[in-house]
Order: C-alpha cells, then structure tokens, then sequence
C-alpha cells in the first residue's frame, strides 16, 4: 500500500452497530470511536492500562460496505500488546484500540465484552414520604368577555380570576403571546399553567392535558430518569442509562484529566451527558405520548464534576486543590439552555452540593433521610469510587468523601467487570477445600466448576457485590490472613504462581480463569482503609462512639449484603444487624423536590448546617488508613518461621 498523504483521511466501519467515520492517517482506533459515539468499554480513558477496549480488525474484502482492509491498513503490535499478549490479558488477533493506528480504511469488529452497554444496576425508584406540593399547578378558567366600557385587557382579566387564589401571580412573556389567539379559538376557555405560585408560564386550550416533572440522578456510571405526574403524583415512567462519559475513563478524575488534556474536551463531555438526557426525555414522552411542554419541572442530582459537566462549568478546578466550586447553591435556569428538546417554559433545577467531592448527589439522599437522622446517631455512605459520607450525632450533621477508587466496583480488579449479565456478584469458599460456588447476575442458581461448563451459563468476570464477598470469604477460609497476604499452603490446588506471588483461582473457566490476584486484594484494602478513615475522623469530630443506624445509599450499595459489608471492616463499629440498604436515595431525593416545593427548601436549609471535612488533609487519617488494612475475619499472621516472613516479603512485592 502507497504512503499515504498526511490529509488523507480513511473510513472506518464499526459493526455490529453500523457506525461510519472517517480519520486522520495515525489516529487511534479509540479515538476514531470516541468521536463516533460507538460502544466501546475503557476504564483509563485510553492510556492503555485497562486492556478492556480490545477490537477484532481482519485483513479482507467487506462487500457490505464496499471497503478492502489491508494488512498495512493498521500500525504494528505495540510494546503494550506484545506484553499484554504474554500476560494472557490479550489474545490475538485482538488489538488494543488505543494502541492500533489506522493508516487504511477500516471495518472495526466491537466484541460483545468490550461493548459499554448491558449494565444490570438499575436505580429503580422507591417508596418516598411526602406531601403533594408541585412547583407547578395548572388552573382551568373562563374568562369573561370584554366590552368597550371595561377598558380591557386579557392578560389583567386573567390574572384577576386567579387573584383568590395567587394574589402576587403575573403573566409571562410566553403565556402572553400565545393568551389572545387560544381565547379566541376557545370560546376564552384556557388552562393557566403556575408555577411557585407567582407566575404564569404557559396557558393550554382547555381539555384532559396533565403536567410531567422529571428526576434525573447523573452518575458517573449510570444515569436513571423518573417521571412523576404532577397532578396525582403517580410515577408514570422509569428508565436508566449508561453515562456515555465512561468512554473517557471509569473514574471522575480521568474525566477532569481528559478535559485538561484535549482542546474541547470539556464541551464535548457536556455534549454527551445532555445528549443522553435528552435521549431519555424522549423516550419518556413518547411511550406515555406526551408534547413536548407537557415536562415542565426537571431536577437533577449528581457529584460535582458531573455537576458541572452537564451544566457546562469547568471541571478542572475540582481536579486540584482546594477544590474550589464555580456553584454550590440551588441551580435553577430555563430547560432550553440544555438542549434536552423541552420547552421554553421548562425549568431545569440542581441541588445544591456541600463540597468540592460531596456533591447533589448527596444532598438528594440526605433529603430523604432527615427525617431518620434527625436526633439520632446516622451514618449515611453512598459506596463509589468516590465515597461521600454524612453523619448526623448530638445536633450536628458533618459530612467528608473518601478517595475509595474503582476496585469496589469492579475496576482495576484483574477479572472485575461491572455489574452485567454473567458477572459473579455472590460467593462461597469451602474453607476445607477451598473451592468456591458462586452466583451469577440473571441466574437464581448456585454454580460451581461442574455446572458452569455445562453451557447453560456465560460467566464474564467479578463484579462489585462479588469482590466484597471473595474477600472475606478468602479471609475467613484462611486463605488470606489478616495483613491481607495469601495463604496457598491451606488450598495448593486452588492456587497458581503470578510474578513473585500468587493468584486464587475462582472459576477454571476453559477460554481463561477468572481469579484473584495480590494486586486484586491490595486494591479492595486501600479502597476499604479510605472509607474507614473517613468514618472514623468524622465519628470523632462529632464525638459519636456507636450508630443507631448506617444506611447505605446508591445502586452499589442496594446489591451489598450487610453482613459481607461488616466482615470486611470497612465502616468502624458497624455490626450486621445495625446496616441497611436504602436504594437510590439520591434519585429519590430529587423526587421529593419535583413533587413537593416544600422539600426544596428543606433541603436547601438543611445544607447551610452541615459541616465540611476534608478527611485526607487531617493528620491522622494516614493512621486509620493504615490500621483499616487488615480483614478482621483472617487468621493472625505467623510471626515466627522463617519460610512465613520469607513468603509475607514475596507477596509483598507481587
């Protein structure tokens, strides 16, 4: 193949989506589908330590799309891939999109592993307590007919017939243009559409027409939509995505790195999310058949950067210290600023965030919980990469984050996948054997070795649930002991050598075991060791030495067995019995505000009292951090031998 010019730009098919682009000569492949929107899995935003975004390119004649892929069509095995290869975390002819450059046209096969989409956490809503308040109210009138000696005006005639009810009440610009020509088509019949009890937003011709609030809980990893009907608050619709913003990293730092890295990174990160929204939105108004300014009220929660991401702030100010906010208080501003496909008289609304890395999120699951904690000893952790947590204790409320990092959820785990179809989420070791059972996402069943090669069932990796679960049950076994070190002596056959240590082998699965490695075990302990810290600085700041209750907020934490959560040591002083789910609380808290004007205001109260910790700057959390390493359930480690000090420093190193 002739060199080609440096303008010269190649065609690029990703299937089995379909999707076309065209790129540069020695653009990445990862880069090809970041721009093109295909569903590509990435973890490190591109940098070539995930090893998830693999592709399949075949040199050959596509007739389908009328495109002949050369052999010199992509750049030569990288140092990256020729390791990853040796290390079983390849298998060719698999590239790593991020590493492979396009120097021809291209058809790019996206396996169904490495594909972004088929998360099974759902944010799925529940029971809330509150009143019927809606921001938003709609008023049917008939307004009388003018005469010359009234000296009229319809704009006054209406608003006079709501005085009763609204005496400050005024007409918008909106409402008025629209107010003559629907008065003359309708006998001077109308619909006054309120909002906060002062002004009319929009008037509708009369008839069975009903007003739709939305709320929206952004995650950095998923998104859920929750539409209530204002009139009866009846949840009338539920659906959730996958935030399209992982492609550029897992983590909400690789995000802010990505936008201070690339020109136009912060605009396109805006772009995806408000475009994911909108998506929603529609989906929403076209199952229950909705025009588009029936959704008048939309309320969202989120962390900071997410925060400000979707509201089009710069992030990079959160990505350094002193993490400074360009807002922290209510957000409101018409919906149309957005880009979502609402109308003018829509409102968009953010709750306020407490913190640099305590963010709406929070707040929203605050909400629907001050009610509990009110007077009590409460500790509320919402489980992620970034944990934020509140407590409440003697009259005062404080909250912190802890850098928990992704191995909770799956990332950075060897075999961690996040929580889809085939992914182990529960499991039991036999400490005589050390064999283990497991449970899988879309299976009710208990598998092991034998039933799982049966081909009844896709097994694709660990995820979160799954990792809390190995981890004690390695401990309590005594096939880890408490400084977090293997034991391969007590379950020779369940181990293999990796590096200088070693790696337990869950599942003998026949393409690639699925296992635990050291690195696996040293990640979920610093990720537990910052939670725990965190705890235990804010328990003493506010002198709490017990809970009443700790509830565990988000989608993560819905699917975490409280008694795995109390084993592993990752919350001081939190017996099994004391911990509860609570669900998507955060989205929850945004339904509150959509349905009750009133608990917006709580909330935006509530706020103001709650203090601020930055737990990673206090003096002792290296301490706690470095007491929380240990896994309570393990054996004490031998101090006395000289082969056990000899394999503690080995494993130290693998």
């Amino acid at each position: 193949m002739s060199a080609p010019t440096k303008s010269e730009r190649h065609r690029v098919i990703f299937t089995p989506s379909g999707i076309r682009t065209t790129a540069a000569d020695g653009e990445s492949v990862f880069s090809a589908a970041l721009r093109a929107g295909a569903d590509l899995r990435s973890i490190c935003g591109g940098k070539g330590l995930c090893k998830r975004c693999q592709v399949d390119i075949t040199p050959g004649k596509y007739a389908k799309y009328n495109v002949d892929v050369t052999a010199g069509a992509i750049s030569r095995l990288s140092p990256t891939e020729r390791k990853a290869l040796v290390d079983g975390e390849l298998v060719a002819p698999r590239r790593l999109s991020c590493r492979t450059k396009i120097y021809g046209d291209l058809v790019v096969e996206i396996p169904h592993d490495a594909r972004e989409h088929g998360t099974s956490i759902k944010k799925a809503a529940t029971k809330i307590a509150t009143q019927l308040n809606p921001a938003v109210t709609l008023h049917m009138r008939v307004l009388p007919r003018p005469t010359l000696a009234d000296n009229p005006c319809d704009g006054d005639a209406l608003c006079a017939s709501l005085k009763d009810l609204l005496p400050n009440i005024q007409l918008s610009h909106r409402a008025l243009t629209k107010l003559q020509p629907l008065l003359a088509r309708h006998e001077r019949n109308l619909i006054a559409v309120v909002r906060d009890s002062r002004e009319i937003i929009d008037v509708w011709p009369p008839g069975a027409d009903e007003v739709y609030g939305a709320a929206i809980d952004i995650g950095s990893t998923s998104l859920a939509l929750y539409l209530y009907n204002l009139g009866t608050g009846d949840l009338v619709f539920e659906t959730s995505a996958m935030n399209p913003q992982i492609r550029y990293g897992e983590d909400v730092m690789s995000r802010v790195s990505y936008v201070m890295m690339n020109k136009g990174g912060e605009q396109r990160l805006c772009a995806d999310i408000q475009n994911q929204v909108a998506q929603m939105l529609e989906e929403a108004r076209a199952d229950l058949s909705l025009k588009a300014d029936q959704i008048l009220e939309v309320v969202c929660v989120g962390n900071p950067i997410m925060h400000h991401l979707f509201l089009g702030f710069s992030p990079v100010e959160l990505g350094q210290a002193p993490f400074t906010l360009a807002c922290k208080g209510w957000f409101e501003a018409p919906a149309d600023q957005f880009n979502l496909g609402l109308s003018s008289a829509a409102r968009l609304s953010f709750f306020p965030l407490i913190g640099g890395h305590v963010g709406a999120d929070t707040t929203g699951a605050y909400l629907t919980q001050l009610d509990v904690m009110a007077g009590r000893s409460v500790l509320l952790v919402d489980i992620g990469t970034n944990a934020e947590i509140v407590l409440s204790h003697g009259g005062r409320v404080a909250a912190a984050s802890s850098p928990t990092g992704p191995a909770l959820e799956g990332a950075e785990i060897s075999c961690g996948v996040r929580a889809a179809p085939g992914a182990i989420e529960r499991v039991r070791i036999d400490p005589k054997t050390g064999i283990a059972k497991f449970k899988i996402i879309g299976s009710d069943d208990w598998l092991g070795n034998e039933i799982a090669h049966s081909g009844d069932h896709t097994i694709i990796g660990i995820c979160g649930s799954g990792i809390f679960e190995v981890m004690v049950e390695l401990a309590s076994a005594g096939l880890l002991d408490r400084s977090g070190l293997f034991a391969p002596q007590k379950a020779p056959d369940r181990f293999l050598p990796e590096g200088k240590g070693w790696k337990y082998i869950l599942f003998e699965r026949p393409e690639a075991p699925i296992y635990i490695k050291q690195t696996d075990v040293r990640a979920v302990q610093l990720a537990k060791a910052a939670l725990f810290a965190g705890v235990q600085l804010l328990s003493e700041a506010l002198g709490c030495e017990a809970f009443d209750e700790v509830l565990l907020a988000g989608a993560f934490g819905t699917h975490l067995d409280p008694r795995y959560v109390a084993d592993i040591g990752i919350i001081p002083n939190a017996p099994q019995e004391k911990i509860r789910s609570i669900g998507n609380a955060a989205g929850m808290g945004a339904a509150m505000a959509v349905l009750n004007h009133e608990d917006k205001v709580r909330i935006i109260e509530a706020v103001q009292t709650v203090e601020k910790m930055e737990t990673a700057m206090e003096p002792k959390f290296q301490d706690y951090f470095v007491a929380a390493m240990s896994f309570p359930t393990a054996p004490v480690p031998q101090d006395s031998g000289g082969t056990s000090r000899r394999r503690r420093r080995r494993q130290r190193t693998g």
